[in-house]
């Protein structure tokens, strides 16, 4: 991975063993059908790179370190929003719950724009797209990109945050996941233990 800041406190790695040392692989299907099972918190990420803001749904968004504090997420290649975050130095990362289904649904859909109602977004004093009424957003800067496969994987410093809806330690929070092709919302009767 490549850094932007050498402050960031992520050091470049040796590159993975070529794909034909590893032995044979899984098929695309095999893959897919066992993440279909995996649950994942869904994001929302936004950027502009100076050609207007861009938007997706990332279900791949994950916590790094608390000291500094940083998360990664990927996107893949065949995004519309891939070659705007490819050059963009920060991004706006809007963590969902259930009440933001809506956005999710937006970011996930091919071929509309993503930012048609103007009541519904703005931009930060430092110029990014931010989400209004979402249950948490944080601005980043990005640090490090990996190419990873059809994805490209982006390392991210958090700069700034929002939280309108906190979630209390041990709570549900209606948060929402996606899981095997659907959206579901957490809740009371999903607690196990």
């Amino acid at each position: 991975m490549s850094t932007t800041s050498p402050a960031a406190g992520i050091a470049a790695s040796a590159a993975p063993p070529a794909p034909h040392t590893l032995g044979a692989s899984l098929s695309a299907d095999d893959f897919k059908a066992l993440f279909r099972g995996h649950p994942g918190g869904v994001a929302v990420i936004t950027a502009d790179a100076g050609e207007g803001p861009v938007a997706l749904t990332a279900t791949s968004v994950s916590s790094v370190s608390a000291e500094p504090p940083l998360l990664i997420f990927s996107i893949s290649a065949q995004s519309s929003a891939s070659p705007t975050l490819a050059r963009a130095d920060t991004v706006v990362v809007h963590l969902l719950d259930a009440h933001d289904l809506p956005l999710a649904r937006l970011g996930a859909t091919s071929g509309v724009d993503r930012f048609a109602d103007e009541s519904g977004w703005s931009r930060l004093v430092t110029g990014e797209p931010v989400y209004h009424d979402v249950r948490a957003w944080v601005r980043c800067a990005v640090i490090g990109r990996m190419d990873a496969g059809g994805s490209t994987v982006i390392a991210a410093h958090a700069l700034q945050s929002r939280l309108e809806r906190d979630v209390e330690p041990g709570a549900h929070g209606d948060a929402l996941v996606y899981h095997n092709r659907t959206w579901h919302r957490l809740g009371e009767q999903s607690r196990l233990g």
